[in-house]
């Protein structure tokens, strides 16, 4: 598991008197996640396979309310099928599916929100069970806003004969989430910091604008980390530009389209471009950027949806049989691609066994140089009786850190320890570099220090090393 799954568990793994104020700490997500975790946890133990079929359950789930939604808008059954089959094979949406963290229950509680509004907005229906799933959802990422928003600008723009039952929603869903946003401003007040959350993700420019659009038609493909490339282009521009021209041809014939039909397109964009515009701006307008492919699940499944009807349309009459035939042998093409390509071993998959073989060899404290390597160290023996002493190196000239990660707050896991006042006659050093050098950083350091090497293990990862060094004085 990598960092931040890390931290999913080890949250669901504080005592249920803690747990809400060690989340509120993070401020950036709500807790229920968490919460439902450490109940999963219970059941079934913390083993790898188990804690990834928790999500999985959740994107599984979501086939449901996804079918329901475009039974609501009376799509016909090709069109379920080819949206259906955009979903599945979507390569951001397989990723998350598997990694311990909320965007699967996120995407999962956001369609069924999308479905019992489509409910309430064709039928009347499912008023009270929208405004429950609604509370969970926004307790689930702060994203799910935007889905509450885009439900009630549908009913101002389309029905506003309902607009003070959206409204009372919305007053319900806020006074509901008002304890969360007070306990995060207590937890803003003891010093965290939005900056070291997000201070790093970058304003969305035009080559971020154009990695989203490419991940969420993406098959099979998604990038594990910063070394590979973000996309498969061979595979995603000819599915762009065979769905981008289905679109021109759909509009082109948009007003041979009943109204209702219409209705359903706009249901559908707005869900889409509003939490995307929204984003934008905002990563732009606020100090620090919003911007990110995973918050942004929400907009997935009514893409797949929208994608399919545009592709199945019968405005001309060749359309859907050549347009889902391009998709599906590019998307083909796309399988076999990803199929011969060897994940790569990411440094942080590698820690645990490095430590834990260090420290069997001999055991003597560990000093790690980023809060990345000495999260991951600390994670994998937290259990341990005799795990050493974990500590984080710091006031070391020339090492670079990746400043997305940082220990959690309020906690005294890893101790910290300057350079200067470094006073262990022998310990195993843990950093990561694309070669092992005795004339740069942090070895120069050390060995400038008085230290001297008495052995070296490095393992290979993607683009780098993941090096352990056993120095003595």
């Amino acid at each position: 598991m990598w960092f931040d799954e890390i931290f999913s568990v080890h949250a669901a793994e504080h005592p249920w008197n803690s747990i809400l104020w060690f989340v509120s700490l993070d401020l950036i997500h709500p807790p229920l996640f968490y919460v439902l975790l450490k109940v999963w946890i219970g059941f079934g133990g913390e083993s790898v396979f188990w804690l990834r079929l928790f999500p999985v359950i959740f994107s599984v789930i979501a086939i449901f309310p996804f079918l329901s939604v475009c039974r609501e808008l009376k799509l016909g059954r090709w069109t379920q099928v080819v949206a259906l089959f955009l979903l599945a094979i979507n390569g951001s949406l397989i990723k998350y599916a598997q990694e311990v963290r909320m965007y699967s229950l996120l995407m999962c509680l956001s369609l069924f929100s999308i479905w019992l509004f489509a409910r309430y907005f064709v039928k009347g229906k499912s008023f009270l069970p929208l405004v429950i799933v609604n509370v969970l959802m926004v307790y689930t990422h702060y994203f799910g806003w935007f889905v509450v928003l885009s439900e009630v600008l549908l009913i101002v723009w389309f029905q506003r004969i309902k607009w003070r039952r959206i409204i009372v929603m919305f007053g319900i869903v806020f006074a509901a989430f008002l304890p969360w946003a007070i306990t995060v401003l207590l937890a803003a007040r003891s010093g965290s910091g939005l900056e070291q959350n997000i201070g790093w993700m970058s304003r969305p420019g035009i080559r971020q604008v154009v990695t989203f659009v490419l991940n969420i038609i993406e098959p099979f493909y998604f990038q594990t980390s910063s070394a590979e490339p973000v996309s498969i282009l061979s595979v995603t521009i000819p599915i762009l530009l065979v769905i981008v021209i289905a679109a021109v041809l759909y509009l082109v014939n948009s007003q041979k389209l009943c109204v209702e039909e219409r209705r359903h397109v706009y249901f559908l964009l707005l869900f889409i471009k509003l939490p995307v515009i929204i984003t934008f701006l905002a990563s732009w307008i606020l100090p620090y950027s919003m911007w990110g492919t995973r918050h942004l699940i929400i907009v997935f499944a009514p893409f797949c949806i929208y994608a399919a009807m545009m592709l199945t349309s019968r405005g001309v009459k060749w359309l859907p049989a050549a347009a889902v035939g391009l998709v599906v042998l590019f998307m083909g093409y796309g399988l076999v691609v990803r199929a011969g390509k060897k994940t790569p071993q990411n440094s942080w998959c590698a820690w645990e066994g490095i430590a834990a073989s260090a420290v069997e060899h001999e055991s003597q404290p560990i000093f790690a140089t980023e809060d990345l390597i000495a999260y991951h160290i600390w994670f994998a023996g937290r259990k341990a009786e005799d795990q050493p002493p974990i500590w984080r190196l710091t006031g070391i000239d020339g090492v670079v850190e990746d400043k997305a990660y940082f220990l959690p707050r309020g906690q005294e896991i890893v101790g910290l320890k300057e350079l200067t006042d470094l006073n262990y006659p022998k310990f195993w050093l843990a950093y990561r570099a694309k070669t092992f050098s005795e004339s740069e950083p942090p070895i120069r350091n050390l060995l400038v220090a008085g230290y001297r090497i008495r052995e070296t293990r490095l393992t290979t990862a993607a683009g780098e090393n993941a090096i352990t060094v056993l120095l003595e004085k």
